[in-house]
């Protein structure tokens, strides 16, 4: 099968939720591939919802694989999806560490849609404290947030994937755009390696 090897910057697009040039809504699709049709994906979404999504040409595949929390050291250029603490701070609903390539991507803070009030900070690590349980300083244009990284928060990172693991079984998210007439369209999927599910 045919691969669609992503440079760094799509898969930044992918990462960073950037809508396409397309018209319609921006959309995320969290869930499990039943059935691939072609360019169209039938999906079960993670609330059981069943969903249809269209594969435009060329898509842009990444690849999302686990990691240690050791892999975040100070200078690590990460995303985190986090929810909000009562003094300010951030918990951690996951974390992504960016490859170098992607040093950038996103950069800021701002709403996210993974769990009440979550947000989304994309930003160079300054300190880390701790071992396990991690204490970091994400610095980003414009202002730095404290978060916390419990023990057993997932903690990922990416490649460039292919169409081969575009598959029934697979986990994914998409960033989707949504038409007027309800369909979802989109020119990049991330796909969980090895089974996983996309914590994000």
């Amino acid at each position: 099968m045919k691969k669609f090897v992503s440079t760094a910057f799509a898969l930044g697009l992918i990462l960073a939720g950037a809508a396409s040039a397309a018209d319609g809504t921006p959309t995320r699709v969290r869930g499990t591939i039943d059935q691939v049709d072609g360019p169209v994906l039938h999906i079960t979404g993670r609330a059981g919802e069943k969903l249809t999504v269209t594969m435009a040409a060329g898509v842009k595949i990444a690849e999302v694989s686990k990691i240690d929390i050791s892999a975040i050291k100070p200078n690590s250029y990460i995303g985190t999806a986090a929810a909000p603490l009562p003094n300010g701070d951030l918990k951690a609903l996951e974390v992504h560490v960016f490859p170098e390539s992607m040093r950038g991507t996103g950069d800021g803070h701002r709403p996210f849609d993974l769990g009440p009030n979550s947000t989304m900070t994309n930003g160079t690590v300054g300190s880390v404290v701790g071992s396990s349980d991690r204490t970091l300083t994400v610095k980003y244009e414009g202002g730095e947030k404290k978060v916390i990284v419990p023990a057993d928060v997932p903690i990922v990172t990416f490649e460039p994937g292919s169409a081969d693991e575009i598959k029934p079984g697979a986990k994914v998210i998409i960033f989707a755009m949504k038409a007027a007439d309800g369909s979802l369209s989109t020119d990049r999927v991330s796909v969980g390696k090895d089974g996983l599910t996309p914590p994000m």
